[in-house]
C-alpha cells in the first residue's frame, strides 16, 4: 500500500498568522518540515498550500505543493483536498508547523498503520511530567486504552490527579496522524463535533463518531512553533545543536 505524507501549511494561524514562513536557520519553517518527511519511508511527500506565498516558498526549495481552499475548519479536511493529487491508500498527515519532527517518528507511525490489527487511524504521544504540560493548552494531552487508543484528548491536564491519588502516565500528543483512505474520507464527510468545538481539537472529531484512534509512543522531542516565543525556542534549539556538532 502506498502512503503519501501531505503537510497542511496554513498562512491564517490565529496565535501565529505566517509561522509556517518565519525564517528558522536561514529556512522557512515548513522547508525543514518537508525535508524531514522527504527523509522518511513514505513514497511522496506534499505540502497543501492555502496561499500563493506558501506555494511559491515550497516550489523555490523545490518541494512539491498544491493548492487547497483556505476555508477549511481543520488540517484533515485540508489534507484530504490535497490527497486528490495521490492514489495512495495511507495517507499521513505531518503539521507544518513541526520542523524538528524526525522522520523516524514519521516512519514507525507507517508501520504500526501496517501492523496485525490495521487500525483505521493513528497518531503519536510522547511521555511527559505532569509539571512539564499542565499549564500549557497549546501541548494537547491524551489519556489511553490498555491496548494503545486513544479515550480523550484535551487542552486541560489529563487525568486530573486528586489529592491521596495515584500518579499515572502522563501523555503529550503530537499533530501527526495516519489514516486509511476510506477513514479519512469519512472523516471529512462529518460535521464538526460539539466536542471539537469546545475543544479546538480536531481528533474529537473521530472519537465522537466511533473512529478509534491507534497510539504509537516515541522517546523522540521536538518543537512546535504555535507562537512568536516558539521560534525563539526552536532557533535557541537550533544553535544549541549547531554547538554540539
Amino acid at each position: 500500500m502506498k502512503t503519501a505524507v501531505i503537510i497542511p501549511a496554513r498562512m491564517g494561524s490565529m496565535r501565529f498568522p505566517g509561522k509556517v514562513l518565519a525564517e528558522l536557520g536561514g529556512k522557512p519553517v515548513i522547508q525543514h518540515v518537508w525535508e524531514n518527511a522527504m527523509r522518511s519511508k513514505a513514497d511522496s511527500v506534499t505540502v497543501a498550500a492555502d496561499d500563493p506565498r506558501v506555494e511559491q516558498a515550497v516550489k523555490s526549495f523545490g518541494g512539491h505543493v498544491v493548492m487547497t481552499k483556505p476555508s477549511h475548519p481543520s488540517g484533515s479536511d485540508r489534507v484530504w483536498e490535497a490527497a486528490q493529487s495521490t492514489d495512495a491508500g495511507l495517507i499521513v498527515n505531518v503539521q507544518g508547523d513541526e520542523p524538528f519532527l524526525p522522520h523516524e517518528v514519521i516512519d514507525d507511525l507507517i508501520d504500526a498503520m501496517h501492523g496485525p490489527d490495521a487500525p483505521a487511524m493513528g497518531t503519536v504521544v510522547l511521555p511527559c511530567s505532569r509539571a512539564d504540560i499542565a499549564a500549557n493548552p497549546n501541548l494537547p494531552k491524551v489519556v489511553l486504552t490498555t491496548d494503545d487508543y486513544a479515550l480523550y484528548f484535551s487542552r486541560s491536564m489529563i487525568p486530573y490527579l486528586r489529592e491521596g491519588g495515584e500518579e499515572t502516565e502522563v501523555y503529550r500528543h503530537w499533530g501527526i496522524y495516519a489514516y486509511r483512505r476510506e477513514t479519512l474520507a469519512k472523516f471529512v464527510s462529518l460535521p464538526e463535533g460539539r466536542l471539537e468545538r469546545c475543544e479546538k481539537l480536531e481528533q474529537l472529531r473521530a472519537l465522537e463518531n466511533g473512529i478509534r484512534i491507534k497510539v504509537i509512543k516515541t522517546s523522540f522531542d521536538s518543537i512546535g512553533i504555535d507562537t512568536p516565543d516558539d521560534l525563539v525556542r526552536a532557533q535557541e534549539f537550533l544553535a544549541r545543536r549547531a554547538k554540539s556538532i
